[in-house]
């Protein structure tokens, strides 16, 4: 680990702008710097370096951090490579301070028996001649020998004795080999046996990269297609994930994680170059599995089989992800098909659409139910209800479990109120505060989620709606107008996040208004140029005065509570739209409800 004064020195001293540089064409604007955003391949100068924050921002994707989030995002490195390359770019050196056992680590003595074994089975599969059969079945799966290589692909010989006895000639003993699950001994005093004969060899490895157990494909006949490794010390298959090893910066790169089913599709799509990809040991994921994808990305696309234990498994999948927060979308393949097959048959850039095209698991439970026709009556849409609550208990991010409930009262017809009993939870409170941490900024251009056009709550010189859903944003208002009014250099930065309109309350709207047109304007004439109410506001506020506060960091809460209250308006207004527009205007619709969603919980994420 990297000692914390080493990394805030390394923070402070980086040319943030000279390293982010190197990457985007920037031009200096006031006291920032600004270019095209290279997260969602932006043309416009929304992609903002500030070298007094030390962070960089994007004011439509809204990507932002320091500059090693910028690497990892950008090159795809792990947190602390990032800090060293930084550190070795700013002249500083970096020591490490690592954790000391009383002796070696214990799993050691297994780690060298499975990597040992995987050496041997890589050799039986290209150097011996009972590795034929293994040979000609990689042939007829497309796996040329650099793929089989570059995976540890291998074979276990079906003769008895054979791996056993290789393994004790270099010094691993029944016992280790047992420990390790290389062999296994159903009863005590009984002859151990091999336990993988005759099988395709998949190595399988922890995050640091140890082998840490096998997946075995059977080649002949028999009953059991695929055996694990069993459970030991250096091997439990509900907390692995078959291929992290290799795409674990993949994912960060790419903001995604594709899962599929089994090993040849996790080698098939890395060959053609779709690195993020992972596969569970299993057939669907268990909570742990889910744990780990949810340290790693909060988006995942799920792409198993079509057939019923393949839409069990995605479903399950789903759950598990969703009540750790992670969005969760799903391609569905043609009948026949898996990402093997797909791949080899139509090719890396066909996937690739099929992966954008992917939908809200949730919606594609819908999509299922109306084919199978379960809305078109009284029964079968209690049934089709009680397919839906499971995933809409899972959601544990509270907007999206609201946008669940909203989208399964429109497919059914059943209220809101009454799902929402269902589900055994409260709707979501409209107006959400946001919680305390770093700003992101409301977008005033009318863009959500990279789309274009106004919001559809929005309208020019809109102003404070009466009762309680006005007061909590009144105040946010006011908060940002008051330290605009006293600490006048925060001015230019308020004023690239929001303009007049964005301020509902008519004598803070006049204020703020007042302000922008005169930025060097005494307290005195600015009241000068007011009425009489705006007046005695801006009166109170001078009287106030600045009371010990942060005007930069109350500004960022502020603003982040009106980006809360206007993508709650934005849902409203489309759950308004929903009942009167066609089929087709309530895809759209959800599709722009989904996208406010994503911004919300990706604020929510970064200001935690």
């Amino acid at each position: 680990m990297i000692p914390d004064e080493v990394v805030e020195r390394v923070r402070d001293e980086a040319d943030i702008v000279q390293i982010i540089g190197e990457h985007v064409p920037l031009k200096r604007v006031g006291s920032d710097y600004r270019g095209p955003c290279p997260f969602h391949q932006g043309t416009h100068q929304n992609f903002s370096v500030s070298p007094k924050k030390r962070m960089y921002y994007c004011f439509v994707c809204h990507a932002g951090g320091d500059v090693f989030t910028f690497l990892s995002k950008r090159l795809g490195m792990d947190w602390p490579s990032a800090v060293r390359l930084v550190a070795e770019r700013s002249g500083i050196d970096v020591p490490s301070v690592e954790s000391h056992r009383a002796g070696p680590d214990p799993r050691e003595r297994l780690w060298e028996v499975t990597a040992t074994a995987a050496d041997y089975f890589r050799h039986m599969l290209w150097d011996d001649e009972g590795g034929q059969v293994a040979r000609e079945y990689l042939a007829s799966r497309g796996v040329d020998r650099a793929t089989a290589d570059r995976f540890g692909i291998g074979y276990a010989p079906s003769a008895i004795g054979l791996t056993r006895s290789h393994l004790q000639t270099l010094g691993f003993d029944d016992q280790r080999q047992i420990e390790a699950g290389l062999l296994s001994q159903p009863e005590e005093g009984r002859e151990p046996r091999p336990r993988f004969r005759g099988r395709l060899i998949f190595p399988i490895f922890d995050g640091t990269g140890h082998t840490v157990g096998f997946g075995g494909r059977l080649l002949g006949p028999g009953d059991v297609k695929y055996v694990n490794s069993p459970e030991s010390s250096i091997f439990a298959k509900r907390r692995l994930l078959y291929g992290l090893n290799w795409a674990k910066f993949a994912i960060r790169r790419d903001e995604r994680l594709i899962v599929v089913e089994g090993y040849f599709d996790v080698v098939r799509l890395m060959a053609a170059g779709i690195e993020s990809v992972v596969a569970p040991l299993g057939t669907a994921l268990t909570a742990e599995q889910a744990e780990l994808i949810a340290r790693y990305t909060t988006q995942a696309v799920l792409i198993y089989d079509s057939d019923r234990a393949g839409l069990r498994a995605t479903f399950r999948s789903a759950d598990e992800l969703l009540r750790r927060t992670v969005a969760v979308r799903v391609v569905t393949l043609p009948d026949g098909e898996d990402p093997d097959t797909y791949v080899r048959t139509h090719g890396r850039e066909q996937l690739e659409a099929q992966l954008r095209a992917a939908v809200d698991v949730f919606e594609r439970k819908i999509q299922i139910l109306e084919q199978a026709r379960w809305f078109r009556d009284l029964h079968h849409k209690r049934r089709a209800v009680d397919h839906l609550l499971p995933t809409i208990r899972a959601a544990a991010d509270p907007i999206l479990r609201d946008l669940y409930v909203s989208r399964a009262s429109e497919a059914s017809g059943v209220p809101k109120a009454l799902l929402w009993r269902e589900v055994g939870g409260e709707a979501v409170d409209d107006d959400l505060v946001a919680r305390p941490g770093p700003v992101r900024p409301p977008v005033t251009s009318g863009v959500v989620g990279g789309g274009s056009g106004p919001p559809p709550a929005r309208r020019a010189g809109a102003r404070a709606r009466p009762g309680r859903r006005g007061s909590g944003r009144t105040a946010a208002e006011r908060e940002i107008v008051r330290w605009v009014v006293l600490a006048r250099p925060e001015l230019e930065r308020v004023a690239e996040h929001i303009g007049p309109d964005d301020i509902h309350e008519p004598t803070l709207h006049a204020i703020f208004a007042a302000v922008l047109r005169r930025p060097d304007a005494t307290a005195d004439e600015l009241r000068a140029a007011l009425g009489p109410d705006a007046g005695a506001v801006l009166g109170a506020m001078l009287a106030e005065g600045p009371t010990g506060a942060d005007p930069a960091r109350a500004i960022d809460d502020s603003l982040a509570r009106l980006r809360e209250y206007d993508l709650a308006e934005q849902r409203r207004e489309i759950d308004r739209h929903v009942s009167l527009a066609s089929e087709d205007e309530k895809r759209a619709l959800m599709a722009k409800k989904y996208d406010i969603m994503k911004d919300a919980r990706r604020d929510r994420q970064n200001g935690r």
